[in-house]
């Protein structure tokens, strides 16, 4: 996406209830030469609105910027949850972590990521220390090989 505002005419109240405007008519017309998936040109904000409510939009003009907020909500007894209320969230990852790896000792650090509740960095980042100080080890290559927790 690019920077901007919404143009002239749109508003948040109008985008909310599915008027669109297009801003890039060379993508357009990739849809409809059929070399782009097609989903109802103009309805993503509507889609998304419909699947996730809690989204806040921001239409800063002066700043020539417009933002979608998207909250999540935390369920209570997650792993997200858990950790937040713990005193110490990086300890209390690096045990999720390597309990996960003992499960499942070829899960990916997608998959991880998404279990977790945390983003890919952060758990590449929590794994890369648990390497560091010898408690995980990848064994065998990217795609095959699997974690030994140490």
């Amino acid at each position: 996406m690019r920077p901007g505002h919404l143009p002239n005419n749109l508003t948040v109240a109008k985008i909310k209830t599915g008027n669109s405007n297009i801003r890039n008519p060379i993508l357009v017309s990739y849809v409809a030469k059929g070399l782009l998936p097609y989903r109802g040109l103009g309805s993503g904000i509507k889609r998304a609105i419909d699947a996730w409510p809690g989204i806040d939009f921001i239409d800063d003009r002066d700043g020539c910027l417009f933002t979608a907020i998207v909250h999540h909500n935390k369920i209570e007894g997650s792993v997200e949850s858990s950790v937040e209320n713990s005193r110490d969230g990086s300890v209390e990852i690096d045990n999720l972590v390597l309990e996960q790896f003992r499960l499942e000792p070829e899960m990916t650090l997608h998959a991880l990521a998404k279990t977790l509740g945390i983003s890919l960095r952060a758990t590449e980042k929590r794994v890369a220390n648990l390497q560091y100080k010898n408690r995980l080890k990848r064994i065998g290559p990217k795609k095959g090989g699997y974690w030994q927790v140490l």
